[in-house]
């Protein structure tokens, strides 16, 4: 503590004592205050290490429950290098690998053994239409608490798995198809003019597009695949119910703004969260969603410009008789992928997001064969994509049309 100097009364006149009362009471004031700024300034600084020490890490990111959250994308330190994400295949050879197909001892390995055979990408589901999340994350507490979190596999060990055999990992986040969610958080899902969830025609219910506690709950998952070592997140049912009594569905929390904004709204906040991480971030839409107007809300051109990649679905059994003035698409894979190929290459003109189709390696109407896979591959290199990758719900694949084609 400071102490005052000594007063020897006799040497000073009174004038002079009362100047010197005054000196000495100015200076205790001053002292006082020094005291209280020191407290104050040791109260901030224990308020903010206070504050560094007890904040959630990004792995207890615990993600909102209700509609009543607001999703913010996180802000980056400027001094810390952003990873980088993954190398690229030149060309993505790929195929299409359910959680289900993973959890089988020796499947992936199986998957993964077709390198010798070209392939170079596998898409694994992360979470899909049924509203499943393929493993289990203490970062999204919300679906164990819904029971959408099952032990299908473990994320980082699969991550590491394919990368250790030299394959590029694609993880599959079905976002607004979502059963799971809709009928255990009925607040989260479209609904129906009565007031009950509201369902397509089989019998799945929807979220809603518009709550962005949906958002961040889809966007979670997305963000603890990516730290497991995801390489993309591909984001599919990225769009607003198309089949169903649609003329039936409540939106609660619906803005006066096109669907299209909606949906492209979601895709830039996912991408804001996911890309400081050093992942891709792509997205599924349809076939024809570049030929026309689906009025389901997915614009490639808009939502091309928050993604690195577009994933058409351009298989052939889904367009029907006349469309691109063929009469049937299915039994000309070839000209019907080129058709639509060409559509995304004109609306995406100028943009650099890769256009990557999906095509079909399955039978629906007709029996599809080597050829009719091979056609479509060539389609998808004549329109200079930047891949192609086969779909199969059963996960059986005509394997020679990979390094063929």
């Amino acid at each position: 503590m400071f102490s005052e100097p000594p007063v020897f009364p006799g040497r000073i006149d009174p004038g002079e004592r009362f100047r010197d009362r005054r000196r000495r009471s100015r200076r205790r004031r001053r002292i006082r205050q020094l005291a209280t700024v020191a407290v104050l300034c040791g109260g901030i600084v224990a308020l903010a290490l206070n504050a560094r020490f007890i904040s959630p890490g990004d792995d207890e990111h615990p993600g909102p429950e209700s509609s009543r959250a607001t999703p913010t994308a996180p802000s980056t330190s400027k001094g810390a290098a952003a990873p980088q994400p993954r190398s690229l295949p030149a060309e993505i050879r790929g195929v299409h690998v359910t959680m289900a197909l993973a959890s089988v001892p020796g499947k992936l390995d199986e998957y993964l053994a077709l390198r010798s055979d070209g392939l170079n990408t596998i898409e694994l589901d992360v979470k899909d239409e049924n509203g499943a999340v393929g493993f289990v994350s203490p970062a999204v507490p919300l679906a164990q608490k819904v029971g959408a979190a099952q032990r299908y596999y473990n994320a980082r060990e699969v991550a590491q798995q394919v990368h250790d055999a030299g394959l590029y990992l694609v993880g599959r986040v079905v976002v607004f198809e979502d059963p799971k969610l809709a009928e255990t958080r009925p607040g989260m899902a479209i609904r129906t003019r009565a007031g009950s969830v509201w369902r397509n025609d089989s019998g799945l219910g929807w979220t809603n597009p518009y709550d962005e506690g949906v958002w961040a709950y889809n966007v979670d998952i997305a963000v603890a695949a990516a730290k497991a070592g995801f390489d993309e997140i591909m984001f599919d049912y990225v769009r607003f119910p198309s089949d169903g009594n649609v003329a039936n569905a409540v939106f609660p929390g619906k803005r006066a703004e096109a669907k299209y904004e909606t949906i492209a709204r979601f895709v830039e906040y996912a991408s804001k969260r996911l890309k400081p991480l050093g992942v891709r971030v792509s997205a599924a839409v349809f076939g024809l969603s570049a030929t026309r107007d689906l009025g389901i809300g997915q614009r490639p051109r808009l939502l091309a410009k928050h993604l690195d990649a577009i994933y058409p679905m351009v298989y052939p059994s889904h367009y029907g008789s006349g469309e691109y003035n063929i009469a049937d698409p299915s039994a000309e894979p070839g000209r019907t992928v080129s058709f639509s190929l060409l559509d995304f290459r004109r609306k995406l003109e100028g943009r650099r997001t890769r256009i990557v189709p999906w095509l079909q390696d399955f039978s629906l109407g007709r029996t599809y064969a080597l050829e009719d896979v091979e056609q479509q591959i060539r389609a998808a290199r004549r329109a200079r994509t930047g891949g192609f990758m086969l779909w199969n719900a059963g996960g059986v694949y005509t394997i020679s049309a990979l390094a063929g084609g």
